[in-house]
Protein backbone atom coordinates (compact mmCIF):
# COMPACT_ATOMS: atom_id res chain seq x y z
CA UNK A 1 0.00 0.00 0.00
CA UNK A 2 1.31 3.79 -0.57
CA UNK A 3 2.93 5.06 2.71
CA UNK A 4 3.07 8.90 1.04
CA UNK A 5 0.19 9.90 2.14
CA UNK A 6 -2.53 7.77 4.26
CA UNK A 7 -6.32 8.62 4.47
CA UNK A 8 -8.04 6.15 7.27
CA UNK A 9 -11.31 6.40 5.20
CA UNK A 10 -14.67 5.69 6.43
CA UNK A 11 -15.57 3.35 9.83
CA UNK A 12 -14.83 0.15 8.17
CA UNK A 13 -14.57 -3.22 9.28
CA UNK A 14 -11.12 -5.01 9.04
CA UNK A 15 -9.75 -6.71 5.94
CA UNK A 16 -9.55 -10.35 6.15
CA UNK A 17 -5.86 -11.73 6.29
CA UNK A 18 -4.75 -15.30 4.95
CA UNK A 19 -1.84 -17.16 4.05
CA UNK A 20 -3.16 -20.03 2.08
CA UNK A 21 -6.16 -18.93 0.62
CA UNK A 22 -8.70 -16.09 -0.01
CA UNK A 23 -11.96 -15.54 -1.58
CA UNK A 24 -13.56 -12.41 -2.03
CA UNK A 25 -17.75 -12.62 -3.61
CA UNK A 26 -20.86 -11.27 -3.36
CA UNK A 27 -22.64 -13.98 -1.61
CA UNK A 28 -21.17 -15.40 1.74
CA UNK A 29 -22.18 -18.95 0.86
CA UNK A 30 -20.54 -18.85 -2.89
CA UNK A 31 -17.28 -17.35 -0.64
CA UNK A 32 -17.37 -20.48 1.36
CA UNK A 33 -17.65 -22.94 -1.63
CA UNK A 34 -14.90 -21.49 -3.36
CA UNK A 35 -12.35 -22.12 0.23
CA UNK A 36 -14.09 -25.26 0.29
CA UNK A 37 -12.34 -25.97 -3.64
CA UNK A 38 -9.25 -24.83 -2.45
CA UNK A 39 -9.06 -27.04 0.66
CA UNK A 40 -10.00 -30.10 -1.56
CA UNK A 41 -7.22 -29.23 -3.79
CA UNK A 42 -8.47 -26.98 -6.20
CA UNK A 43 -6.57 -24.13 -8.03
CA UNK A 44 -7.91 -20.17 -8.09
CA UNK A 45 -9.52 -20.80 -11.31
CA UNK A 46 -11.66 -23.90 -10.09
CA UNK A 47 -12.45 -22.36 -6.82
CA UNK A 48 -13.37 -19.20 -9.28
CA UNK A 49 -15.86 -21.05 -11.42
CA UNK A 50 -17.25 -22.73 -8.12
CA UNK A 51 -18.11 -19.78 -6.61
CA UNK A 52 -19.59 -18.34 -10.24
CA UNK A 53 -21.58 -21.01 -10.67
CA UNK A 54 -22.98 -20.73 -6.92
CA UNK A 55 -24.19 -16.84 -7.47
CA UNK A 56 -25.75 -18.01 -10.88
CA UNK A 57 -28.50 -19.75 -8.08
CA UNK A 58 -27.38 -17.51 -5.34
CA UNK A 59 -27.85 -14.11 -7.10
CA UNK A 60 -29.47 -14.76 -10.38
CA UNK A 61 -30.61 -10.77 -10.51
CA UNK A 62 -26.33 -10.34 -11.46
CA UNK A 63 -25.24 -13.41 -12.96
CA UNK A 64 -26.53 -17.08 -14.89
CA UNK A 65 -25.80 -19.21 -17.29
CA UNK A 66 -27.37 -17.37 -19.91
CA UNK A 67 -25.23 -14.47 -19.51
CA UNK A 68 -21.12 -13.88 -20.30
CA UNK A 69 -17.67 -13.85 -18.83
CA UNK A 70 -14.53 -11.75 -18.38
CA UNK A 71 -11.86 -12.89 -16.72
CA UNK A 72 -8.07 -12.14 -15.75
CA UNK A 73 -5.54 -15.16 -14.24
CA UNK A 74 -2.34 -14.26 -12.72
CA UNK A 75 -0.43 -17.56 -13.64
CA UNK A 76 2.43 -18.11 -11.52
CA UNK A 77 3.92 -20.99 -13.38
CA UNK A 78 4.41 -18.81 -16.14
CA UNK A 79 4.30 -15.82 -14.54
CA UNK A 80 2.05 -14.17 -16.59
CA UNK A 81 -1.22 -12.56 -16.53
CA UNK A 82 -3.76 -13.96 -18.82
CA UNK A 83 -7.17 -12.56 -20.17
CA UNK A 84 -10.09 -14.47 -21.44
CA UNK A 85 -13.36 -12.54 -23.51
CA UNK A 86 -15.87 -15.30 -22.67
CA UNK A 87 -18.78 -13.22 -24.17
CA UNK A 88 -21.38 -14.39 -27.47
CA UNK A 89 -21.99 -13.70 -30.72
CA UNK A 90 -25.16 -12.39 -32.06
CA UNK A 91 -27.19 -14.41 -34.50
CA UNK A 92 -25.36 -15.39 -37.69
CA UNK A 93 -28.86 -15.11 -39.66
CA UNK A 94 -30.15 -11.69 -38.96
CA UNK A 95 -28.79 -8.45 -40.73
CA UNK A 96 -29.23 -5.08 -39.60
CA UNK A 97 -31.15 -4.19 -42.49
CA UNK A 98 -33.67 -7.13 -41.73
CA UNK A 99 -33.56 -6.21 -37.68
CA UNK A 100 -34.50 -2.51 -38.28
CA UNK A 101 -37.03 -3.73 -40.50
CA UNK A 102 -38.66 -5.63 -37.75
CA UNK A 103 -38.38 -2.93 -34.93
CA UNK A 104 -39.77 -0.36 -37.48
CA UNK A 105 -39.27 3.29 -35.72
CA UNK A 106 -37.70 1.85 -32.74
CA UNK A 107 -34.71 3.57 -31.95
CA UNK A 108 -32.99 0.66 -30.11
CA UNK A 109 -32.94 -2.65 -29.64
CA UNK A 110 -35.26 -3.53 -27.06
CA UNK A 111 -34.20 -5.10 -23.29
CA UNK A 112 -36.62 -7.07 -22.83
CA UNK A 113 -37.64 -10.22 -25.59
CA UNK A 114 -36.01 -12.29 -28.38
CA UNK A 115 -33.83 -9.93 -29.98
CA UNK A 116 -31.39 -8.94 -27.62
CA UNK A 117 -30.09 -12.35 -27.17
CA UNK A 118 -26.58 -13.29 -27.91
CA UNK A 119 -25.24 -16.63 -27.23
CA UNK A 120 -24.16 -17.34 -24.07
CA UNK A 121 -20.78 -17.45 -23.24
CA UNK A 122 -20.30 -17.98 -18.93
CA UNK A 123 -20.05 -21.89 -19.94
CA UNK A 124 -18.03 -21.90 -22.36
CA UNK A 125 -15.50 -19.46 -20.40
CA UNK A 126 -15.74 -21.87 -17.06
CA UNK A 127 -14.45 -24.82 -19.42
CA UNK A 128 -11.95 -22.60 -21.18
CA UNK A 129 -10.31 -21.15 -17.69
CA UNK A 130 -10.73 -25.08 -16.37
CA UNK A 131 -8.78 -26.86 -19.12
CA UNK A 132 -6.26 -24.19 -19.12
CA UNK A 133 -6.23 -23.83 -15.20
CA UNK A 134 -7.96 -25.89 -13.55
CA UNK A 135 -6.67 -29.42 -11.43
CA UNK A 136 -10.63 -30.81 -10.50
CA UNK A 137 -13.09 -31.85 -12.33
CA UNK A 138 -15.98 -29.97 -13.78
CA UNK A 139 -18.37 -32.57 -11.62
CA UNK A 140 -16.67 -31.81 -8.47
CA UNK A 141 -16.48 -27.72 -8.96
CA UNK A 142 -20.17 -28.05 -9.40
CA UNK A 143 -21.54 -30.63 -6.64
CA UNK A 144 -21.65 -27.61 -4.34
CA UNK A 145 -24.07 -25.71 -6.24
CA UNK A 146 -26.31 -28.72 -7.34
CA UNK A 147 -26.58 -29.67 -3.75
CA UNK A 148 -27.65 -26.24 -2.84
CA UNK A 149 -30.23 -25.34 -6.00
CA UNK A 150 -32.23 -29.00 -4.86
CA UNK A 151 -31.75 -28.34 -1.15
CA UNK A 152 -32.64 -24.98 -1.24
CA UNK A 153 -30.61 -21.57 0.07
CA UNK A 154 -31.91 -18.58 2.19
CA UNK A 155 -32.16 -15.23 0.48
CA UNK A 156 -30.46 -12.30 1.86
CA UNK A 157 -31.56 -8.71 2.21
CA UNK A 158 -29.96 -7.14 -0.65
CA UNK A 159 -30.36 -9.49 -3.10
CA UNK A 160 -34.19 -9.65 -2.31
CA UNK A 161 -34.77 -6.19 -2.69
CA UNK A 162 -32.88 -6.35 -6.33
CA UNK A 163 -34.75 -9.73 -7.18
CA UNK A 164 -38.18 -7.49 -6.58
CA UNK A 165 -37.12 -4.89 -8.43
CA UNK A 166 -36.42 -7.10 -11.55
CA UNK A 167 -39.98 -8.85 -11.45
CA UNK A 168 -41.67 -5.36 -11.86
CA UNK A 169 -39.61 -4.61 -14.32
CA UNK A 170 -40.96 -7.91 -16.50
CA UNK A 171 -44.81 -7.14 -15.34
CA UNK A 172 -44.35 -3.62 -16.48
CA UNK A 173 -42.75 -4.99 -19.61
CA UNK A 174 -44.87 -8.11 -20.29
CA UNK A 175 -45.83 -7.93 -23.79
CA UNK A 176 -42.40 -7.86 -24.71
CA UNK A 177 -41.75 -11.12 -23.18
CA UNK A 178 -42.72 -14.38 -24.82
CA UNK A 179 -43.66 -17.51 -22.35
CA UNK A 180 -41.26 -19.79 -20.75
CA UNK A 181 -40.57 -21.00 -17.62
CA UNK A 182 -39.43 -17.57 -15.88
CA UNK A 183 -42.06 -17.31 -13.72
CA UNK A 184 -42.05 -20.61 -12.60
CA UNK A 185 -38.28 -20.91 -11.98
CA UNK A 186 -38.19 -17.23 -10.33
CA UNK A 187 -41.57 -15.97 -8.74
CA UNK A 188 -42.42 -19.79 -7.47
CA UNK A 189 -45.12 -18.26 -4.59
CA UNK A 190 -46.12 -15.89 -7.29
CA UNK A 191 -43.68 -13.36 -6.30
CA UNK A 192 -39.96 -12.59 -5.43
CA UNK A 193 -38.75 -14.20 -2.67
CA UNK A 194 -38.56 -12.34 0.61
CA UNK A 195 -35.57 -11.89 2.45
CA UNK A 196 -34.85 -15.32 4.76
CA UNK A 197 -37.51 -17.39 2.56
CA UNK A 198 -35.89 -20.68 0.66
CA UNK A 199 -35.19 -20.83 -2.78
CA UNK A 200 -34.79 -23.97 -4.79
CA UNK A 201 -34.10 -24.45 -8.55
CA UNK A 202 -34.60 -28.22 -9.70
CA UNK A 203 -34.32 -27.00 -13.19
CA UNK A 204 -31.19 -25.16 -12.65
CA UNK A 205 -29.76 -28.36 -10.71
CA UNK A 206 -30.44 -30.39 -13.71
CA UNK A 207 -28.72 -28.28 -16.05
CA UNK A 208 -25.29 -28.46 -14.01
CA UNK A 209 -25.42 -32.00 -13.81
CA UNK A 210 -25.47 -32.45 -17.53
CA UNK A 211 -22.34 -30.40 -17.27
CA UNK A 212 -20.76 -32.26 -15.19
CA UNK A 213 -21.22 -35.07 -16.77
CA UNK A 214 -21.15 -34.27 -20.98
CA UNK A 215 -18.83 -31.09 -20.29
CA UNK A 216 -18.79 -28.16 -22.84
CA UNK A 217 -20.56 -29.77 -25.20
CA UNK A 218 -24.25 -30.35 -23.71
CA UNK A 219 -24.40 -26.55 -23.54
CA UNK A 220 -22.94 -25.71 -27.23
CA UNK A 221 -24.06 -28.89 -29.25
CA UNK A 222 -25.73 -31.54 -26.69
CA UNK A 223 -29.15 -31.95 -25.06
CA UNK A 224 -29.01 -28.15 -23.29
CA UNK A 225 -28.42 -26.50 -26.85
CA UNK A 226 -31.28 -28.80 -28.03
CA UNK A 227 -33.78 -27.63 -25.43
CA UNK A 228 -32.09 -23.58 -25.98
CA UNK A 229 -32.86 -23.75 -29.86
CA UNK A 230 -35.90 -25.19 -29.27
CA UNK A 231 -37.29 -22.51 -26.80
CA UNK A 232 -35.71 -19.14 -28.82
CA UNK A 233 -36.98 -20.58 -32.35
CA UNK A 234 -40.76 -21.11 -30.30
CA UNK A 235 -40.14 -17.43 -28.98
CA UNK A 236 -38.90 -15.74 -32.34
CA UNK A 237 -35.00 -15.28 -31.58
CA UNK A 238 -32.96 -15.72 -34.80
CA UNK A 239 -30.19 -17.95 -32.97
CA UNK A 240 -29.93 -21.46 -33.99
CA UNK A 241 -27.63 -24.42 -33.75
CA UNK A 242 -24.90 -23.07 -35.81
CA UNK A 243 -24.12 -20.04 -33.40
CA UNK A 244 -23.85 -22.09 -30.63
CA UNK A 245 -21.73 -24.62 -32.33
CA UNK A 246 -19.42 -22.22 -33.84
CA UNK A 247 -19.32 -20.04 -30.17
CA UNK A 248 -15.39 -20.13 -29.02
CA UNK A 249 -14.29 -17.88 -26.05
CA UNK A 250 -10.77 -15.83 -26.97
CA UNK A 251 -7.78 -15.68 -24.92
CA UNK A 252 -6.86 -11.78 -25.04
CA UNK A 253 -3.87 -9.88 -24.23
CA UNK A 254 -4.25 -7.38 -20.87
CA UNK A 255 -4.12 -3.78 -21.71
CA UNK A 256 -1.83 -1.75 -19.40
CA UNK A 257 -0.98 1.57 -18.13
CA UNK A 258 1.19 2.38 -15.27
CA UNK A 259 -0.31 4.69 -12.79
CA UNK A 260 2.53 6.57 -10.21
CA UNK A 261 4.52 3.13 -10.42
CA UNK A 262 1.57 0.41 -10.48
CA UNK A 263 0.63 -1.49 -13.58
CA UNK A 264 -3.03 -1.33 -14.25
CA UNK A 265 -4.46 -3.90 -16.36
CA UNK A 266 -7.59 -3.94 -18.27
CA UNK A 267 -8.78 -6.24 -20.29
CA UNK A 268 -9.31 -4.92 -24.35
CA UNK A 269 -12.25 -4.39 -26.31
CA UNK A 270 -15.21 -5.49 -26.83
CA UNK A 271 -15.07 -4.71 -22.96
CA UNK A 272 -15.43 -0.77 -21.68
CA UNK A 273 -11.88 -1.81 -19.49
CA UNK A 274 -9.73 0.83 -21.15
CA UNK A 275 -11.80 3.65 -19.88
CA UNK A 276 -10.65 2.95 -16.40
CA UNK A 277 -6.90 3.30 -18.08
CA UNK A 278 -7.59 6.72 -19.98
CA UNK A 279 -9.17 8.07 -16.63
CA UNK A 280 -6.10 6.97 -14.94
CA UNK A 281 -3.50 8.50 -17.33
CA UNK A 282 -5.37 11.71 -17.32
CA UNK A 283 -5.40 12.06 -13.36
CA UNK A 284 -1.83 10.87 -13.37
CA UNK A 285 -1.45 14.47 -14.52
CA UNK A 286 -2.94 16.45 -11.11
CA UNK A 287 -1.75 16.23 -7.56
CA UNK A 288 -4.79 14.52 -5.83
CA UNK A 289 -3.72 14.04 -3.03
CA UNK A 290 -3.20 18.58 -2.48
CA UNK A 291 -7.02 18.51 -3.78
CA UNK A 292 -7.56 16.29 -0.91
CA UNK A 293 -10.00 13.40 -0.70
CA UNK A 294 -13.58 13.45 -2.12
CA UNK A 295 -12.94 17.39 -2.21
CA UNK A 296 -14.66 19.35 -4.60
CA UNK A 297 -11.67 19.71 -6.92
CA UNK A 298 -10.99 16.05 -6.66
CA UNK A 299 -14.61 15.29 -7.51
CA UNK A 300 -15.01 17.61 -10.29
CA UNK A 301 -11.31 16.28 -11.94
CA UNK A 302 -13.12 12.62 -11.83
CA UNK A 303 -16.23 13.39 -13.70
CA UNK A 304 -14.56 15.80 -16.11
CA UNK A 305 -12.13 12.82 -16.83
CA UNK A 306 -14.83 10.45 -16.64
CA UNK A 307 -16.58 12.30 -19.69
CA UNK A 308 -13.77 12.30 -22.30
CA UNK A 309 -13.10 8.96 -21.22
CA UNK A 310 -16.56 8.03 -22.04
CA UNK A 311 -16.96 10.12 -25.69
CA UNK A 312 -13.85 8.06 -26.51
CA UNK A 313 -15.51 4.72 -25.05
CA UNK A 314 -19.10 5.63 -27.15
CA UNK A 315 -16.96 5.77 -30.62
CA UNK A 316 -14.14 3.76 -30.56
CA UNK A 317 -14.75 0.82 -28.61
CA UNK A 318 -16.37 -2.62 -30.30
CA UNK A 319 -15.66 -5.79 -31.14
CA UNK A 320 -12.20 -6.08 -32.20
CA UNK A 321 -12.59 -9.04 -34.78
CA UNK A 322 -15.12 -6.32 -37.09
CA UNK A 323 -13.55 -2.89 -35.40
CA UNK A 324 -9.34 -3.27 -34.30
CA UNK A 325 -10.04 0.07 -31.90
CA UNK A 326 -6.71 2.02 -31.37
CA UNK A 327 -6.34 0.96 -28.01
CA UNK A 328 -2.36 1.59 -28.16
CA UNK A 329 -3.06 5.43 -29.16
CA UNK A 330 -6.25 5.58 -26.51
CA UNK A 331 -4.18 4.32 -23.60
CA UNK A 332 -0.72 6.69 -24.30
CA UNK A 333 0.24 8.72 -22.19
CA UNK A 334 0.56 11.91 -25.17
CA UNK A 335 -3.10 11.12 -25.98
CA UNK A 336 -3.87 11.61 -22.16
CA UNK A 337 -2.08 15.04 -22.06
CA UNK A 338 -4.09 16.09 -25.23
CA UNK A 339 -6.91 15.19 -23.25
CA UNK A 340 -6.38 17.00 -20.01
CA UNK A 341 -5.86 20.33 -21.85
CA UNK A 342 -9.79 20.09 -22.63
CA UNK A 343 -10.87 19.83 -18.90
CA UNK A 344 -11.74 23.76 -17.25
CA UNK A 345 -10.49 23.30 -13.49
CA UNK A 346 -13.69 25.92 -12.34
CA UNK A 347 -16.47 24.68 -15.12
CA UNK A 348 -17.95 21.21 -16.11
CA UNK A 349 -18.13 20.34 -19.74
CA UNK A 350 -21.81 20.36 -21.55
CA UNK A 351 -20.75 18.20 -23.90
CA UNK A 352 -17.53 16.96 -25.11
CA UNK A 353 -16.31 15.07 -28.01
CA UNK A 354 -14.53 11.92 -28.82
CA UNK A 355 -10.77 12.63 -29.24
CA UNK A 356 -8.67 13.09 -32.42
CA UNK A 357 -6.51 9.82 -32.38
CA UNK A 358 -4.72 10.90 -35.84
CA UNK A 359 -5.19 7.77 -38.08
CA UNK A 360 -26.92 -2.65 -14.22
CA UNK A 361 -26.32 -5.76 -13.24
CA UNK A 362 -23.38 -8.15 -12.25
CA UNK A 363 -21.14 -10.12 -10.35
CA UNK A 364 -17.64 -9.61 -9.32
CA UNK A 365 -15.44 -11.90 -7.32
CA UNK A 366 -11.87 -12.88 -6.76
CA UNK A 367 -9.76 -15.89 -5.26
CA UNK A 368 -6.16 -16.77 -4.83
CA UNK A 369 -4.53 -20.11 -3.70
CA UNK A 370 -1.67 -21.12 -1.95
CA UNK A 371 0.91 -21.25 -5.07
CA UNK A 372 0.27 -17.65 -5.88
CA UNK A 373 -2.49 -17.74 -8.92
CA UNK A 374 -4.99 -15.06 -8.48
CA UNK A 375 -8.42 -14.98 -10.73
CA UNK A 376 -10.50 -11.52 -10.95
CA UNK A 377 -13.78 -12.56 -12.82
CA UNK A 378 -16.84 -11.21 -13.81
CA UNK A 379 -20.41 -12.67 -15.05
CA UNK A 380 -23.41 -10.76 -16.13
CA UNK A 381 -26.51 -11.20 -18.09
CA UNK A 382 -25.96 -7.52 -18.21
CA UNK A 383 -29.59 -5.27 -17.68
CA UNK A 384 -30.47 -7.07 -14.03
CA UNK A 385 -31.62 -10.90 -13.99
CA UNK A 386 -31.20 -10.50 -18.01
CA UNK A 387 -33.99 -10.06 -21.51
CA UNK A 388 -36.74 -12.31 -19.43
CA UNK A 389 -36.86 -15.61 -20.91
CA UNK A 390 -36.40 -18.54 -19.34
CA UNK A 391 -35.80 -21.47 -21.65
CA UNK A 392 -38.23 -24.40 -20.49
CA UNK A 393 -36.87 -26.56 -17.88
CA UNK A 394 -33.37 -25.23 -17.61
CA UNK A 395 -33.40 -22.59 -15.33
CA UNK A 396 -31.63 -19.47 -16.11
CA UNK A 397 -32.69 -16.67 -17.92
CA UNK A 398 -31.05 -15.70 -21.35
CA UNK A 399 -28.86 -12.28 -21.42
CA UNK A 400 -30.04 -9.57 -23.06
CA UNK A 401 -26.70 -8.25 -24.08
CA UNK A 402 -27.39 -7.33 -27.46
CA UNK A 403 -29.44 -4.07 -26.61
CA UNK A 404 -26.09 -2.86 -26.39
CA UNK A 405 -25.51 -2.93 -30.07
CA UNK A 406 -26.32 0.54 -32.00
CA UNK A 407 -28.63 0.53 -35.08
CA UNK A 408 -26.25 3.49 -36.52
CA UNK A 409 -24.89 2.23 -39.92
CA UNK A 410 -21.13 2.40 -40.18
CA UNK A 411 -20.59 2.53 -36.23
CA UNK A 412 -17.72 0.48 -34.89
CA UNK A 413 -20.78 -1.16 -32.58
CA UNK A 414 -23.41 -1.54 -34.90
CA UNK A 415 -24.92 -4.64 -35.09
CA UNK A 416 -23.96 -7.20 -37.60
CA UNK A 417 -24.76 -10.93 -37.79
CA UNK A 418 -21.97 -13.50 -35.74
CA UNK A 419 -20.72 -10.07 -33.74
CA UNK A 420 -19.93 -9.38 -30.18
CA UNK A 421 -21.52 -6.57 -28.83
CA UNK A 422 -19.96 -3.57 -26.70
CA UNK A 423 -19.78 -5.07 -23.14
CA UNK A 424 -19.76 -3.36 -19.62
CA UNK A 425 -17.94 -5.78 -17.29
CA UNK A 426 -14.68 -5.78 -16.73
CA UNK A 427 -12.30 -7.35 -14.19
CA UNK A 428 -9.06 -5.57 -12.81
CA UNK A 429 -5.65 -6.56 -11.60
CA UNK A 430 -2.33 -4.65 -10.61
CA UNK A 431 0.86 -5.29 -10.98
CA UNK A 432 3.55 -3.47 -8.67
CA UNK A 433 7.39 -4.41 -9.79
CA UNK A 434 6.34 -7.35 -12.33
CA UNK A 435 5.04 -9.12 -9.05
CA UNK A 436 1.18 -8.97 -8.55
CA UNK A 437 -0.10 -6.72 -6.27
CA UNK A 438 -4.23 -6.65 -6.35
CA UNK A 439 -7.08 -8.26 -7.99
CA UNK A 440 -10.37 -5.97 -7.72
CA UNK A 441 -13.19 -5.19 -9.78
CA UNK A 442 -16.64 -2.86 -9.14
CA UNK A 443 -19.88 -4.53 -10.61
CA UNK A 444 -22.61 -1.92 -12.09
CA UNK A 445 -22.62 -1.27 -15.58
CA UNK A 446 -21.27 2.20 -16.72
CA UNK A 447 -20.16 2.33 -12.33
CA UNK A 448 -17.31 0.29 -13.52
CA UNK A 449 -14.73 2.02 -14.86
CA UNK A 450 -15.73 5.05 -12.34
CA UNK A 451 -15.19 2.40 -9.72
CA UNK A 452 -12.20 0.98 -10.13
CA UNK A 453 -10.81 4.78 -10.67
CA UNK A 454 -12.12 5.43 -7.29
CA UNK A 455 -10.68 2.61 -5.76
CA UNK A 456 -7.53 2.54 -6.92
CA UNK A 457 -7.17 6.12 -6.14
CA UNK A 458 -8.15 5.48 -2.59
CA UNK A 459 -5.25 2.56 -2.30
CA UNK A 460 -2.36 4.33 -3.99
CA UNK A 461 -3.06 8.09 -3.64
CA UNK A 462 -4.91 7.72 -0.56
CA UNK A 463 -3.02 5.04 1.25
CA UNK A 464 -6.84 3.77 2.41
CA UNK A 465 -6.26 -0.32 2.96
CA UNK A 466 -8.80 -2.22 0.48
CA UNK A 467 -11.80 -2.58 2.58
CA UNK A 468 -11.84 1.05 3.29
CA UNK A 469 -11.27 1.90 0.00
CA UNK A 470 -14.21 0.19 -1.24
CA UNK A 471 -16.51 1.38 1.59
CA UNK A 472 -15.36 5.09 1.11
CA UNK A 473 -18.52 7.49 -0.77
CA UNK A 474 -18.42 7.12 -4.07
CA UNK A 475 -19.67 9.44 -7.28
CA UNK A 476 -21.23 7.79 -9.80
CA UNK A 477 -21.86 10.25 -13.12
CA UNK A 478 -24.71 9.43 -15.35
CA UNK A 479 -24.35 10.78 -19.26
CA UNK A 480 -25.83 8.65 -22.48
CA UNK A 481 -23.43 9.21 -25.85
CA UNK A 482 -24.78 9.61 -29.27
CA UNK A 483 -23.28 7.23 -31.82
CA UNK A 484 -20.75 9.77 -32.55
CA UNK A 485 -19.54 10.34 -29.27
CA UNK A 486 -21.25 13.38 -28.13
CA UNK A 487 -23.10 13.49 -24.34
CA UNK A 488 -26.39 13.75 -25.11
CA UNK A 489 -27.25 15.30 -21.71
CA UNK A 490 -25.86 18.31 -20.74
CA UNK A 491 -22.94 17.25 -19.59
CA UNK A 492 -25.09 14.76 -17.66
CA UNK A 493 -25.60 14.08 -14.25
CA UNK A 494 -23.90 13.53 -10.73
CA UNK A 495 -24.86 11.53 -8.18
CA UNK A 496 -23.06 11.18 -4.29
CA UNK A 497 -23.02 9.16 -1.77
CA UNK A 498 -23.41 10.03 1.40
CA UNK A 499 -20.56 10.95 3.72
CA UNK A 500 -19.73 13.96 0.60
CA UNK A 501 -20.62 16.79 2.55
CA UNK A 502 -23.20 19.75 1.53
CA UNK A 503 -20.38 21.90 0.95
CA UNK A 504 -18.92 20.02 -1.53
CA UNK A 505 -22.17 19.09 -2.90
CA UNK A 506 -22.71 22.98 -3.18
CA UNK A 507 -19.40 23.96 -4.82
CA UNK A 508 -20.05 21.13 -7.59
CA UNK A 509 -23.37 22.73 -8.26
CA UNK A 510 -21.38 26.08 -8.36
CA UNK A 511 -19.26 24.59 -11.41
CA UNK A 512 -22.18 23.60 -13.40
CA UNK A 513 -22.26 19.58 -12.28
CA UNK A 514 -26.23 18.51 -12.44
CA UNK A 515 -26.94 16.79 -9.07
CA UNK A 516 -29.62 14.14 -8.91
CA UNK A 517 -30.74 11.65 -6.58
CA UNK A 518 -28.66 8.34 -5.36
CA UNK A 519 -29.51 5.47 -7.26
CA UNK A 520 -29.96 2.07 -5.51
CA UNK A 521 -26.30 1.22 -5.90
CA UNK A 522 -22.86 2.49 -6.33
CA UNK A 523 -21.53 -0.72 -7.49
CA UNK A 524 -20.22 -4.01 -5.45
CA UNK A 525 -16.54 -4.20 -4.97
CA UNK A 526 -14.43 -6.80 -3.85
CA UNK A 527 -10.60 -7.38 -4.06
CA UNK A 528 -7.49 -9.30 -2.87
CA UNK A 529 -4.38 -7.59 -2.28
CA UNK A 530 -1.08 -10.03 -1.76
CA UNK A 531 1.41 -8.37 0.20
CA UNK A 532 4.62 -10.60 -1.02
CA UNK A 533 6.95 -9.46 1.85
CA UNK A 534 4.79 -11.39 4.55
CA UNK A 535 2.86 -13.55 2.35
CA UNK A 536 -0.47 -12.67 3.29
CA UNK A 537 -3.29 -11.86 1.09
CA UNK A 538 -6.03 -9.22 2.17
CA UNK A 539 -9.26 -9.96 1.36
CA UNK A 540 -12.43 -7.43 1.25
CA UNK A 541 -16.09 -7.11 -0.03
CA UNK A 542 -17.86 -4.13 0.74
CA UNK A 543 -20.98 -3.02 2.52
CA UNK A 544 -23.01 -2.38 -0.29
CA UNK A 545 -23.76 -6.26 -0.94
CA UNK A 546 -24.63 -9.52 0.51
CA UNK A 547 -21.30 -10.33 0.30
CA UNK A 548 -18.16 -11.42 2.39
CA UNK A 549 -14.55 -11.97 2.23
CA UNK A 550 -12.64 -15.06 3.62
CA UNK A 551 -9.64 -17.07 3.43
CA UNK A 552 -7.86 -19.90 5.64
Amino acid sequence: MSTTHRVTGPASRSPVLARRGMAATSHPLATQIALDILKQGGTAVDAAIAANAALCLMEPTGCGLGGDLFALVWDPASHKLHGLNGSGHSAQGLTLAHLKQILGNQPHIPLLGPLSVTVPGAVAGWFALQNRFGRLEMAQILAPTIAYARAGVAVPKIIAAAWNDNLKRFEQGQAQIPQGDGLRTFAPRGRAPLEGEVFTNPDLAWTLERLAVDGRAAFYSGEIAQKLVAYLGRVGSFLQKIDFQEHQSTWVEPVSVNYRGYDIYELPPSSQGIAALQMLNMLEGYDLQAMGHNSADYLHLHVEVKKLAFADRARYYADPDVYPAPVTALCSKDYAAQRRREIDPQRAQARVSAGSLGGSDTVYLTVADSTGMMVSLIQSNYWGMGGGLVPDGLGFMLQNRGAQFTLEEGHPNAYAPGKRPFHTIIPAFVLKEGEPWLSLGVMGGEMQPQGHVQVLCNIIDFGMDIQAAGDSARYFHFGDNDPDGHQMTDGGSLALERGISRNVREALVQRGHQLRLAPGSFGGYQAIYWDRVQGVYHGASEMRKDGQAAGY
